[in-house]
């Protein structure tokens, strides 16, 4: 009877251990610094509109360079996968997802029923994923790709180049098929660095979808947005919406409103937070280079770090894990990404940088003694 498929990331929801390194957020907002305490008083708690509150809807569209009517307002990005998926997706559609991913965002499509063809990325290719390898996969009978950029759990962002590479291999194998682009961390740039344009300007068969979640610290928010040029597709999401939560609360609505048109020195901050957190995890991987390597991500709170086969076998990855766990770290196992067991997703965003660093010694001490128990082990196993 189960839809949807369990995954232990449902754990990253429960009581925080105390060096929560498995998030791939940064600092949560707390509701005064989006509060406007006149305007929610005369707010009226009556149902909000069904494609999502006009000013919200416009302040996402400046942002992106559309039209405010191209915006849908969903209860985050994830609803918006789903109602991309329910509509786009009849049982038995051939979709296609890059892998490792936000493991909710496969769900949507396997509750859907669609026939899911995945595009792996590895480690050892930096996670760059080859339009080539994408084109493989598509099909006549392909109705959707679903693909995030920066990626969750790398942060790797896909090239411009290889996005309209992508869009003319679906032209000319899949014209009825859309592409998704997650861009949930594309604003998550580190320090000065550029943020990178939305690929909704690659063609009218591109649907961006983001949220306030990640870049903005405001998950509790449940704000998300899904835009598309389309009439057809616009009018069929917000059925859709409809027909699964109405529509958006317009206290949550009102919030976002607020924070969107204050975002610049959120966003300004966070960015400092971000550039610091990287390099502080850069000089952990270069520290501890002989136990991990990482991928460097290029945006968001998150990377992916690898512990070294010559240093670590199965049962010692685990062991880490224990060990980490023990010393009060909790990191996001890449199994739950879809990635090797000895992949682990890294956030870096959360904790104040004295956190950060005292969570990353907790990871280096658990890191030697896991190493050296493995030394000893394949030792005795020797004589």
């Amino acid at each position: 009877m189960n839809r949807f498929q369990d995954n232990d990331i449902i754990s990253l929801l429960a009581a925080p251990p105390r060096y929560e390194l498995g998030e791939s957020t940064g600092p949560d907002l707390r509701l005064g610094d989006a509060l406007d305490a006149d305007a929610l008083g005369g707010l009226t708690l009556g149902y909000g509109t069904a494609a999502g509150d006009p000013q919200l809807r416009a302040a996402i569209a400046a942002a992106h360079d559309v039209d405010a009517d191209d915006v849908v307002v969903t209860a985050g990005g994830m609803h918006a996968l789903f109602l991309l998926a329910f509509v786009l997706c009849e049982r038995g559609d051939e979709a296609v997802i890059a892998s490792p991913c936000f493991p909710l965002a496969g769900n949507a499509l396997a509750a859907v029923g669609a026939a899911i063809g995945v595009l792996r990325l590895s480690f050892d290719d930096g996670y760059r994923l080859d339009p080539r390898e994408l084109g493989a996969l598509l099909s006549p009978r392909t109705r959707l790709v679903s693909l995030a950029s920066p990626q969750n759990p790398s942060g790797v962002a896909i090239s411009p180049s290889a996005l309209s590479e992508m869009v003319k291999l679906m032209a000319e194998i899949c014209p009825d098929a859309w592409l998704v682009i997650d861009e949930t961390y594309r604003e998550a740039a580190y320090g000065d660095n550029p943020v990178t344009a939305t690929a909704l300007a690659l063609g009218g068969k591109v649907v961006a979808v983001a949220s306030l979640s990640k870049c903005h610290g405001a998950p509790g928010l449940r704000i998300g947005w899904a835009i598309t040029r389309d009439a057809a597709l616009r009018r069929e999401l917000i059925v859709a919406k409809v027909n699964t939560i109405i529509s958006c609360p317009r206290v949550e609505e009102a919030l976002a409103l607020r924070l969107l048109t204050q975002c610049a020195p959120v966003l300004a901050e966070r960015r400092v937070l971000l550039g610091d957190g990287v390099q502080r995890t850069a000089a952990w991987v270069a520290a501890n280079a002989d136990h991990v390597a990482w991928v460097r991500p290029d945006a968001g709170a998150l990377c992916c770090i690898r512990l070294r086969h010559g240093a670590f076998d199965d049962d010692a990855v685990n062991r880490f894990h224990e060990a980490a766990a023990a010393n009060g770290a909790r990191v996001a196992r890449g199994a739950w990404f879809g990635d090797e067991a000895r992949v682990f997703r890294l956030g870096f965003g959360r904790l104040s940088m004295a956190g950060l660093d005292a969570a990353l010694a907790a990871l280096t001490d658990a890191l030697t003694k896991t190493a050296t128990a493995a030394r000893r082990s394949r030792c005795a196993g020797a004589l």
